[in-house]
């Protein structure tokens, strides 16, 4: 039976200043145009850390200038680039993150102005809340960058029509809000995992170690985070029709460990593992 890690703090307490940790690779313009989204928002009580697996100068620069008229704190950390890195560049953002509730962001998903104050309101001791995300056509995509165009300030006429014209996968997602009501499952499943839009408390990662660097290439190191926090105490609420993100289009990332890795969560989950192999101790 899992009981819920509340410790000493009061269950209804929300996150005092929450870290958005948004990871990139050699995409500036995506990049700029989440960061530029996070500058918008509503709630303004909260951080940005830029996890930067390996990219050249030109995020670098960016970075700078996106620094310097920052309305909310910015850090970039960066690593060497040998190879798809994820979960060790998410560490590393951990590690220097200062608020006690972690979003992770990826650096191709644009937030909506009430990104940050969801995720506050979903925030609950002993919970992650696994978001949500719209996926976007590459027409769409290459015009939004192209154009700057400033999707968070689309309507929902505008939505519609970009769910009409086939630019996104869902509409109803963006244009309804549920409140905090039956998003709690007792019950861990492998849907809707993903660390491009993931908010954990930053002491349930302690708990776990965090991300397991161990994992080689791309797919499920956030299956095994959630895994190891579920087998640790910490359940899972849905974020959907609350925290969706919209995701600007990329090619597939080369899959060749997914099969291997899968394994090894599916292993993880039977053995009840609750720490990583290498993970946020093993940077310190």
């Amino acid at each position: 039976m899992h009981k819920i890690n509340t410790g000493t703090i009061d269950f209804m307490q929300q996150a005092s200043t929450i870290s958005v940790i948004i990871t990139t690779y050699n995409r500036p313009d995506a990049l700029t145009a989440v960061v530029e989204a996070c500058f918008a928002q509503d709630d303004r009580n909260f951080e940005i850390i830029i996890a930067d697996d390996g990219s050249t100068n030109n995020t670098r620069e960016r970075v700078a200038a996106l620094k310097a008229r920052a309305p909310v704190p910015l850090t970039h950390v960066w690593q060497p680039d040998e190879g798809f890195r994820a979960a060790r560049v998410r560490n590393l953002g951990t590690l220097a993150a200062r608020g006690d509730y972690i979003v992770f962001l990826d650096g191709d998903c644009i937030p909506p102005r009430h990104f940050v104050a969801q995720h506050r309101k979903l925030a609950e001791p002993g919970y992650l809340v696994s978001g949500s995300r719209v996926l976007l056509s590459q027409d769409y995509t290459a015009r939004l960058l192209a154009e700057h165009l400033d999707l968070p300030r689309l309507g929902l006429w505008g939505r519609l029509r970009l769910r009409l014209a086939g630019h996104s996968n869902k509409f109803l997602q963006t244009a309804i809000t549920w409140p905090d009501l039956g998003r709690r499952r007792k019950r861990f499943s492998w849907r809707r995992i993903k660390s491009c839009n993931l908010a954990v408390w930053r002491r349930d990662l302690d708990l776990v170690n965090g991300f397991d660097e161990s994992f080689l290439g791309w797919g499920h190191e956030d299956s095994d985070l959630v895994v190891r926090l579920f087998n640790a105490g910490v359940l899972r609420k849905d974020g959907a029709c609350a925290t969706e993100v919209f995701h600007l289009w990329h090619k597939e990332n080369q899959r060749d460990q997914e099969s291997s890795n899968r394994a090894v969560v599916l292993q993880r989950a039977a053995d009840r593992t609750t720490q990583a192999t290498v993970g946020l101790r093993d940077m310190a």
